[in-house]
């Protein structure tokens, strides 16, 4: 299974072979402690929870202590888990440790991570709705647009794309190439954007969908 916890860094470029320049994200890719192995037998589903980043004993309630000390790992600060098959289930074992390696140059990944907050927002910044005439005349700018008729069925219907927050969304990014892997940081380069803000949290896993 080629799956680990990062920290989104920020971006950078680079140049490539040929001197064009590459817009990559730097991502702090573990080292995760395998936490759980669940399997059909135990929990229904095959899954990997992986563990990353430090955090003091103190601050972490019992019951999740003893879920680390049970796995004979030290206690991490964030825990996510990846779905695997039957045929992969068995590649890791309860302590082992991901690294940045689990990656090459070239592999194509999906990153999943939490779209920045914007607050609230209108129709036209949340949904890309447009604006109406802007003269003094006009009593329409900026505003939803028409709630329907008054009569039938006399309700907004549920869905309509109204003001409201924005951001904060779990997002995934599928297809994004790894440009190279960084062993001594721990760091992977990533071609494009991903979700999130600086200092973000994600999961990268082996594309499911690779066009190469």
């Amino acid at each position: 299974m080629k799956a680990i916890i990062g920290r989104k860094v920020g971006m950078t470029q680079i140049f490539d072979e040929k001197g064009n320049v590459v817009p990559v994200t730097v991502i702090e890719a573990g080292p995760c402690s395998v936490v759980q192995v669940k399997t059909v037998e135990t929990d229904g589903y095959d899954a990997v929870q992986l563990g990353f980043g430090e955090v003091k004993e103190s601050k972490v309630n019992k019951p999740v202590s003893g879920h680390f000390k049970k796995a004979g790992v030290t206690a991490c600060k964030h825990l996510r888990e990846f779905r695997t098959c039957e045929k992969c289930a068995g590649d890791l074992k309860v302590g082992d440790t991901v690294k940045a390696d689990v990656f090459a140059n070239g592999d194509m990944v999906d990153i999943q991570g939490t779209s920045k907050g914007k607050g609230f927002q209108g129709v036209i910044k949340r949904h890309g709705q447009s604006r109406g005439p802007m003269g003094h005349g006009s009593m329409y700018h900026r505003r939803p647009g028409s709630m329907g008729p008054t009569s039938t069925p006399g309700r907004v219907f549920k869905g309509k794309k109204l003001p409201g927050h924005m951001g904060v969304d779990k997002v995934t990014i599928q297809n994004l190439e790894i440009i190279r892997v960084d062993l001594d940081k721990n760091a992977i380069l990533v071609k494009g954007s991903v979700p999130g803000n600086k200092g973000g949290i994600l999961k990268i896993r082996h594309s499911v969908k690779a066009s190469k």
